[in-house]
This record gives C-alpha cells, sequence and structure tokens, in this order.
C-alpha cells in the first residue's frame, strides 16, 4: 500500500498547521488540524507532530511506512537553501521519525493544493476553481480549470500585492482584531448591511480584470522569499489602513471590542472591506465559470471562509470544509494521488475520536481507541451502551450520568436549556458540524445573548442553524452545498425569523446547516424528536469551545470545557452528564 502524508508544516505554513492522509486510491483515513490536538489556537509556529501521529495511528501503520510526504508551499522558493536535505526539513517541518528511509518530499504550490482540496472534495467531474487568499509563493488569487482524469489548467493569476485578503487583514487590524479573526468582521459588516450603509467603493471592475483602490506594488522579483513576501505584506496592509483610516476620519475604533456596534466608524470600515471582497469574488467567479467553460464553481483559500461573500453567489458552488491553510494538506496530498473514486461531497468526520487519549502528543501515538477502520469511532457513537468505551480514566467526579435517551434530551432543549454534543470522530475545518457542538432551541432572541455569554463572546455576533433537508427549504434560501459545512449565509425567510429568530443575524441571514441522515446521531435524532414533539426542528449549533480555545476534540477536552462553562447538559458518546441540582431551562 502507498502512503501519502499531507501537511501544513512550518516553516512555510506557520499557521494552522494539520496533517492528512491518504492512501495509494487517494482515499483520506485521517485529517486533522494540530490545534485540535495540542489545544493551541490556530497553533502558531507549531509543527503538525500530533496530527500526523493520530494519522498514523488511524490508519494502523508507523512513519516508517510513509512514502511521500506532500506539503503545501514550495518551501525551497520561500526559503531557499534553509534545509540541506529532505531528511533535515522533515525533522523541522514534521518531527516524526521516518528511520532508515527518507520518504520522497512533494513540494506543492499553494495555490494548487488549495485548488486540488476544493476539487477534488467536490461532487463535480469538471469545474472552474477559484482561489483566494492573502498570498500564495507568487499570487494572491488564481482561476484553474480542473477535470477527472486530466492535468489541472490554471488560467490566470493576480499579483501577491492585489490581495484581497491583504485588503481585508488590514480592515480587521484597523478594528483591533488578529487577521486571524476575520470572522469577527465579517460578523460586525453585516451591522452595515442592515442599515443600507452607503459605502467608498474600493475596486474598479472592468470586463476582465479589477483594480484595487490601493495599488499593488511594483513587484521585482516572481520568485520572491519569505523575508520579502513579509515586507511586502507589510507595506501594502498598512498602506490599506491607512485608507480605512481616511474613511473613517479616525486611526482605529472609539469603543471597546464588545461595543464596536455603538461605533458608526468600525461598523463602516467592516462593511466597506466586505463590500470590497463581495463585488471582486463575484466578478473573479464570473471570470472563472467563462475560463472553465462550465457553471460548476469550487472556491477556495481563506477568503473562502467569508460566508456572506459565499451566500450572494449563484450555484451550483462548493466550498470544501476546510478551505483556509489548514486544508493544503489535503490539496498537497491529492496533488500527488488525486482519488480514484469519488462519491459526492466530501465528508467530513474525519478527524480524532472522541475518546482517544486526552493528549496524542504526550504519548506512545500508538493503540487510539478507533484506529484501523471505521467502527464506533466513525458512525459517532450511535449505539446505546457503547458510549462509556474509553471512559475509563476520566474525570467525571461531581457530575450527574445517566443513558442518553433522545426524547429526554428533546425536553431538556424545549425547556431552555442549553448543551453540549461530542460525539464520534470529528469534523475537520473551522466550522462545528454538530459532532463537537453547544446546542439550543433558538426560539427566541434571548438563547443567542445566553449562548454569546457562555462562549465569552461580544453581544453583537450571530449564531448559525442546523436543521433537517425537507424544512431547511422552509426556513432560509436552499443552499445545494455550502450548508453542508455551514459555509454560507442565506437569507431567512419569514417562517425562519419567526420560529428560530436566536440564529437570524442582524442583516436577515442565518449560516446554515442541513443534517442528512445520521452522520450527526445525536443532533440528528434531537432534530427528528423536536418535530415529534410539535416543535419547529431547528436547533443553533455553534462551536464547543471557551473563548481563545480550539473546538473541543477528546472526552477529556469535552468534561473540562463543560465544567467551565455554563452549560446544562452534555451528550457525551451515548451518555448524558449534567450539573448537580441542574433541573431547570435558562427561561
Amino acid at each position: 500500500m502507498t502512503w501519502i502524508l499531507g501537511v501544513n508544516a512550518p516553516p512555510t505554513g506557520w499557521h494552522d498547521s494539520a496533517a492528512c492522509l491518504v492512501n495509494g486510491d487517494g482515499e483520506v483515513i485521517a485529517f486533522t488540524e494540530e490545534e485540535r490536538v495540542n489545544r493551541h489556537r490556530h497553533s502558531l509556529y507549531r509543527k503538525p507532530f500530533g496530527a500526523a501521529r493520530f494519522c498514523l495511528a488511524q490508519a494502523g501503520i508507523t512513519a516508517a511506512d510513509i512514502d511521500v510526504v506532500a506539503l503545501g508551499w514550495d518551501s525551497e522558493q520561500l526559503y531557499p537553501r534553509r534545509f540541506a536535505t529532505d531528511a533535515e526539513f522533515l525533522a523541522y517541518a514534521v518531527g516524526l521519525d521516518f528511520g532508515a528511509r527518507t520518504p520522497e518530499v512533494v513540494r506543492v504550490p499553494h495555490h494548487q493544493a488549495h485548488a486540488a482540496s476544493a476539487f477534488y472534495a467536490s461532487p463535480f467531474p469538471k469545474a472552474g476553481v477559484l482561489v483566494v487568499d492573502g498570498h500564495g509563493e507568487n499570487e494572491s488569487s488564481t482561476i484553474w480549470t480542473y477535470q477527472d482524469g486530466a492535468e489541472p489548467r490554471l488560467e490566470r493569476s493576480w499579483q501577491r500585492t492585489a490581495s484581497l485578503g491583504y485588503a481585508y487583514d488590514a480592515a480587521s487590524t484597523w478594528l483591533g482584531f488578529s487577521f486571524l479573526n476575520a470572522g469577527k468582521t465579517m460578523g460586525l459588516a453585516a451591522y452595515g448591511r442592515a442599515a443600507h450603509l452607503a459605502v467608498e467603493p474600493l475596486v474598479d471592475l472592468t470586463a476582465d480584470d479589477f483594480g484595487l483602490a490601493v495599488e499593488p506594488l511594483a513587484e521585482s522579483r516572481g520568485r520572491a522569499t519569505a523575508d520579502e513576501i513579509k515586507a511586502q505584506y507589510d507595506d501594502t496592509v498598512g498602506r490599506w489602513r491607512e485608507r480605512y483610516t481616511k474613511i473613517a476620519g479616525a486611526d482605529g475604533p472609539r469603543v471597546p471590542e464588545e461595543r464596536l456596534t455603538d461605533d458608526p466608524n468600525a461598523v463602516l470600515v467592516a462593511y466597506t472591506a466586505q463590500r470590497l471582497i463581495e463585488q471582486t469574488v463575484t466578478h473573479l467567479a464570473a471570470l472563472t465559470r467563462k475560463a472553465a467553460g462550465v457553471e460548476e464553481l469550487c472556491l477556495s483559500g481563506g477568503v473562502a471562509l467569508n460566508c456572506s461573500t459565499n451566500g450572494t453567489l449563484p450555484g451550483p458552488l462548493y466550498v470544501p470544509p476546510v478551505p483556509h491553510d489548514a486544508g493544503v494538506a489535503l490539496g498537497a496530498a491529492w496533488t500527488v494521488r488525486p482519488p480514484r473514486r469519488r462519491a459526492g461531497a466530501l465528508r467530513p468526520y474525519l478527524g480524532v475520536d472522541v475518546w482517544a487519549p486526552d493528549r496524542l502528543n504526550g504519548g506512545a501515538g500508538e493503540g487510539i481507541p478507533g484506529a484501523r477502520g471505521s467502527g464506533a469511532g466513525a458512525s459517532g457513537g450511535g449505539v446505546p451502551g457503547r458510549g462509556r468505551r474509553g471512559a475509563e480514566g476520566l474525570d467525571l467526579s461531581g457530575l450527574v450520568r445517566a443513558d442518553l435517551d433522545i426524547d429526554e434530551l428533546a425536553g431538556l432543549l424545549l425547556d431552555g436549556q442549553v448543551g453540549a454534543v461530542a460525539q464520534g470522530r470529528a469534523e475537520v475545518g473551522p466550522r462545528a458540524l454538530c459532532r463537537r457542538s453547544i446546542i439550543a432551541v433558538p426560539d427566541t432572541a434571548d438563547v443567542n445573548t445566553r449562548v454569546n455569554t457562555l462562549k465569552n463572546r461580544e453581544q453583537w455576533r450571530p449564531f448559525a442553524g442546523v436543521t433537517r433537508p425537507g424544512y431547511g427549504d422552509r426556513l432560509w434560501e436552499r443552499q445545494e452545498y455550502l450548508s453542508l459545512y455551514m459555509l454560507g449565509a442565506a437569507k431567512a425567510t419569514e417562517l425562519g425569523r419567526r420560529v428560530a429568530p436566536g440564529v437570524v443575524h442582524v442583516d436577515g441571514t442565518t449560516r446554515p446547516q442541513v443534517l442528512h441522515g445520521d452522520e450527526a446521531p445525536a443532533v440528528g435524532a434531537a432534530l427528528d424528536a423536536l418535530e415529534r414533539h410539535g416543535a419547529p426542528p431547528v436547533l443553533l449549533n455553534t462551536s464547543f469551545n471557551d473563548k481563545g480555545e480550539p473546538i473541543v476534540n477528546t472526552a477529556a477536552d469535552a468534561l473540562r470545557a463543560f465544567r467551565a462553562m455554563d452549560l446544562d447538559f452534555l451528550v457525551l458518546g451515548d451518555d448524558l452528564y449534567r450539573k448537580p441540582h441542574r433541573t431547570g431551562g435558562a427561561r
């Protein structure tokens, strides 16, 4: 058997490091972000050591069995002559002991890795692929044509400093956020849309191109090093911040982060940047479809996490669950070995089983429960009595346990309680897709306030809804693929605004998930039970994590978060845990 380990790893992939294992048929065996394992948000400057160990354990192999390590960057361009040998590079970037035989190292250009992760995860046999992010090695936006059985074709590219990602980073940092918190900028921008703000256009769209209000630098070299790119980034982002300062008449917000909606300048800057992204990506999407000669479109790159923009684009449209930099681990592996068989869109539950050891970094990395195949780890633990598998050694003191009864769970939810679910193998990507989620009935706006409070988030930030396919068509605009992974904003219907106000943002949109079959057993069963009880089958769904933490991964993570947060109940596998004396809801 051939084994390909795809990675996003330092020094090139210095944030959102990840590892993905693909076999000789291009089948994804395991995939997780390093932050889920080491519990450091975005895993800054950290190699994907724990993520890679999990992947090996899931397949039941060792590092010596790996044939190819595929990196989603051209590290030789960015860091020329830094590593004398591939073995030296692998020791720095991954940290596994590959034994006497060094695997082949394939360096895949960053945007090609992004494009492959989107197309091969999609259900399309042919598609145009648009990649938009901060930058790759030599570009900021690219257009590709992908087709099964054919070599991908790069149609167009734009230089690094013509970057939509840089423009959005500048707005985010002007607002006081990290560039890694662009989702906050997007959430704040909705207040400008709701107020029908008129904003200064920052892009000039022509028939087959675009020009930004902040002109790109004269880049003297097409193949720059990392140091040169960093200098260009700082220069370009600085000029964009000056532009936002001119627009707002201030060099930053005048109120604290939790009150940004009270600052008209903050809302103006956020919405101005958001409109820039929406206008330009809409134009680039049309150019991509024209170049590829088909309507099927895939998006990837960090800008593809902008759900508000995705929701404005016409279909057929697909965005993978990991469009950001973690996804190049998957795309690099698939560039080496594309999947031979594809059956619909990628199933995202490829991560660590909830009953895995507390820290994959701290143990031998072998014998992880759920490894070597699917079993309960893949199914989500939907069989009664299987929920306590691996619970030995966990601290369950002070908690009241019961077997999970779905009607009882529905009753708790209808009583206004807010709880969490941790079941089966975790989803990949930044969106919780009901296997590591906080859930509540969203029938009042007050639930939004409570969940933001227990997650220690700003009160102006929105939440998403999850439902079943038939009911989703009644609650919001239909999305064929974006709602698989909560990656597209959709306008709520009158019914949606009436029965689920807790997941409708100020601009009348939500970021829905439509849950099919038993892919997330507890939440799916709870939705069905709500309907049996005569209640609307829709829940608030948000990530199970406290402020500043990654989404929970293992049972131990879930128990720690449950104790630390003001949650009412926890579904852990097929067990239901509650805190003593917590009997009623929050109403």
